[in-house]
């Protein structure tokens, strides 16, 4: 991992979202971390991607999304909701963002922009995802999204219910993918692009719009604002048949004006002349990007630098869509001030771009470039191999992952040893002004998962099991269920592979829980019951330990009394490998289960020695939980005067620890009891605002049953 770096602190932002912080330190690491959620709710997402300067107007198209206006106005009750379908390549996507931009102030609460195509290259649902991403975009945390596309649907429903806002989804190949996502604020408008005419829309109210390519004269126009109005009069025949050439797609004429602008010996004539041959044109119009580019790309390489044409080269295979200086000097084995100098190089050619917060990325077709001319070059210089930079970047991101596990839970067992990858190498977590190492894990998850899934195609299992087992407690505190099944998924084939049993059980284990999340139970059962072998193979007993909790946390949801025996298996094993915090929290889950098996006085006795033990190791957050479950028992003792008092020991001490989604349940419990045994009226309702308030702000569902009860309680419901 690269040596140096200064601490550097930038802020930037706008009045209208939240700060933006950008930070490098040690290792070169940099990245892009929101604050956090601005107290209003209803702060305005403004998510359209930002457009180039040039644009040739289809002024049709535009007058008819204008027209769609009349059909969201704020005093009516309708939405506008418009289909935009054409072949790919004719400019769906820049015309419904231009015209976004030029009715910002129709849309005071927002603009949503959801790329379907980008999401249905992930695994898992796309249409969850996007509602999920939609939800952020609206204030919901991630504790109170729902597991269901119904229950997403509906919340998404409520929180665009009296907002206006603009919901954009592109790239849209199935009518599932939009009705979940149709706004239900008055004034609100949903556009959809497709390369398909999905004419079931229509019956759901849906103005279709088929885009066609330019004609001759806007085909023209745009050469013009690309290529200079000299260039295009100068040889207007040959402009003209260009044209007819690149079918009117706007795609193919930008593709067709790089080459001209990169070239100063070739002419719209020349051109034209190749473009004529229709065995080679395709060839050079491909949309899909490897030859349409690779003449113009291939002048900018060759006037490079030997070392910056090497280090383009590296970048073309590095995981993931940005990179930082410290990824970039890993990849092609360089120090970072070495690989500053040479991305500014590369900057200056356009052949990397700057982001925002001052990460690097390349254009799809500028990596794929880069790739070829790195498969050529790696026959005399193995280092630019993908297997090369591959593996120093997944070690890379190795041992940063590892220092932010360690920073966020240093007791939490692991199977891998990385202490000889962490001897020496600096902990850019550990030093002031660091970056905070959740913050950095969230910032950096989709490149960890582009790694995980690079390293895993070309067999490095070591690495993609131990970096599997140190991402997961990223979901751990942020629960993003398809990332983190993902990689767990990952992570447990490596293992296999690599016949690291005791790795094997750890990972499937740590699978049953967002497989359960995700009401895969069946999966989840069968993960536990490989892992429980696996555990056993590998002697470990720590880990044996843990398996039996997790599927104890299996069984509370079917059978109570095979929960209770897998607690007591687990508690008794921590016993056995001395792993006392581990004793601590398997005794508060037998608390609980013993409990719901109706063992009430067991359970009593079980979460006071949980609640005694977890206090002692100083972890307050589960002592906490440990308390509320306490003042539940008394109640199902008959006794609530002694549960109202514990309950609310417990709700202070979990507003103290910021675990406020326990709080919620903590108060509402109180509620409950003080209602049912004749308690004060207002105390029952400072209760349920206090839970109304915690479940509002992170947008559960809950809000909205808690609302009902505080409306009968003032008479108004």
């Amino acid at each position: 991992m690269p040596q140096g770096s200064q601490v550097r602190n930038e802020l930037s932002g706008n009045v209208d979202g939240p700060v933006v912080q950008a930070q490098e330190v040690h290792g070169g690491i940099t990245f892009h971390v929101h604050s956090a959620p601005l107290d209003d709710p209803l702060f305005r997402p403004d998510q359209m991607p930002p457009l180039p300067g040039w644009y040739v107007n289809h002024t049709d198209a535009l007058s008819f999304l204008d027209s769609g206006l009349a059909d969201a106005t704020p005093d009516s009750s309708g939405i506008g909701f418009s289909v935009v379908s054409g072949m790919p390549g004719v400019g769906k996507t820049t015309l419904v963002c231009r015209w976004a931009g030029t009715v910002q102030d129709r849309f005071p609460d927002g603009q949503l922009f959801i790329d379907y195509a980008k999401l249905r290259r992930k695994k898992g649902g796309a249409v969850s995802a996007a509602v999920r991403a939609c939800l952020k975009s609206l204030g919901v945390g991630d504790a109170f999204l729902p597991k269901s596309l119904e229950d997403l649907t509906a919340l998404f429903r409520t929180r665009s219910a009296g907002r206006r806002i603009l919901v954009v989804l592109d790239d849209v190949d199935e009518p599932a993918q939009v009705l979940p996502l149709v706004p239900k604020g008055p004034g609100s408008v949903l556009l959809v692009t497709t390369n398909i005419r999905l004419g079931e829309l229509s019956l759901d109210g849906a103005r279709p719009l088929y885009l066609e390519p330019l004609d001759t004269d806007s085909g023209l126009r745009l050469l013009a604002e690309r290529c200079g109005e000299e260039a295009v009069e100068a040889e207007r025949d040959a402009a003209e048949r260009l044209v007819v050439f690149c079918a009117g797609l706007p795609k193919a004429l930008h593709l067709v004006a790089a080459r001209f602008r990169n070239s100063k010996r070739l002419t719209m004539s020349r051109l034209a002349e190749e473009l004529a041959d229709e065995s080679r044109r395709l060839r050079g119009l491909s949309l899909r990007g490897e030859h349409s580019v690779a003449a113009a790309l291939e002048l900018v390489y060759r006037a490079l630098p030997l070392d910056a044409a090497r280090l383009y080269q590296a970048l073309g295979w590095i995981p993931g869509r940005t990179f930082d200086a410290g990824t970039a000097a890993v990849a092609a084995h360089l120090d970072t001030a070495q690989a500053e100098e040479l991305l500014d190089v590369l900057e200056e050619a356009s052949l990397v771009d700057v982001t925002e917060d001052g990460r690097f990325r390349l254009h799809d077709l500028v990596r794929l470039h880069a790739r070829e001319r790195a498969a050529g070059a790696a026959e005399h210089d193995s280092e630019v191999g993908q297997l090369a930079v591959v593996e120093r970047v997944a070690t890379h991101y190795l041992a940063l992952t590892a220092f932010a596990d360690r920073s966020i839970r240093e007791d939490r067992l692991r199977i891998g040893d990385l202490e000889g990858l962490q001897r020496g190498a600096p902990d850019p977590f550990a030093v002031d002004g660091g970056p905070d190492p959740l913050a950095w894990l969230e910032a950096e998850s989709a490149n960890i998962l582009a790694v995980l899934r690079d390293a895993s195609r070309l067999g490095l299992h070591a690495c993609v099991w131990q970096l599997a087992e140190c991402f997961t407690v990223l979901f751990l505190h942020r629960r993003y269920l398809e990332e983190w099944t993902e990689s767990l998924e990952l992570g447990v084939t490596a293992a296999a592979k690599a016949v690291v049993p005791a790795a094997e059980g750890r990972l499937r284990s740590l699978l049953s829980r967002p497989l359960m999340d995700l009401e895969r139970n069946e999966t989840a059962r069968a993960e536990l019951e490989k892992a429980v072998a696996c555990a056993e193979v590998s002697g470990h007993t720590a880990l044996q330990a843990s398996v039996q909790e997790f599927f104890g946390r299996y069984w509370d949801r079917f059978d109570a009394a095979r929960a209770v025996e897998a607690y007591r298996q687990s508690v008794e094993l921590n016993i056995e490998a001395g792993e006392w915090r581990g004793v601590a929290i398997a005794t508060y889950f037998l608390g609980c289960a013993q409990d719901a098996a109706g063992h009430h006085e067991q359970a009593l006795d079980t979460l006071r020695r949980a609640h005694r033990d977890l206090l002692a190791r100083n972890d307050k957050r589960m002592a906490a939980r440990a308390l509320a479950a306490t003042g539940a028992v008394h109640d199902h003792l008959g006794d609530p005067g002694t549960a109202m008092r514990v309950l609310g020991e417990a709700a202070d001490a979990l507003r103290e620890e910021k675990a406020s989604h326990y709080e919620a349940q903590a108060l509402v419990l109180l509620a409950d009891i003080a209602g049912r045994t004749g308690g004060a009226l207002e105390t029952v309702r400072e209760h349920l605002r206090r839970a109304y308030e915690i479940y509002k702000t992170g947008g559960s569902l809950e809000a909205a049953k808690l609302q009902e009860r505080l409306d009968l309680l003032d008479g108004t419901g």
